[in-house]
């Protein structure tokens, strides 16, 4: 399996509301609406936005695994 297919495996078998999230908090005006777009999708439909841009979506899902892991920490204070 290439890089590509190992990242798009990952990204299916994710949760997609950490990178949707990431998406509309962090993103451009037009990666907000991809965010929304994919937190709406089905299963055939975020595939087709995974593989129609696959750097852009692997950033905001690292930075969705950035988000979650600050939900999940403890807060101090």
């Amino acid at each position: 399996m290439n890089m590509d297919a190992d990242r798009l495996e990952t990204l299916m078998a994710a949760e997609v509301y950490w990178t949707a999230l990431a998406m509309k908090q962090q993103g451009s005006r037009f990666y907000r609406a991809i965010g929304e777009a994919l937190e709406a999708a089905d299963v055939p439909n975020r595939r087709r936005i995974y593989q129609t841009w696959p750097d852009a979506v692997w950033d905001f899902y690292l930075r969705g695994l950035r988000l979650e892991a600050g939900e999940a920490s403890p807060s101090w204070g």
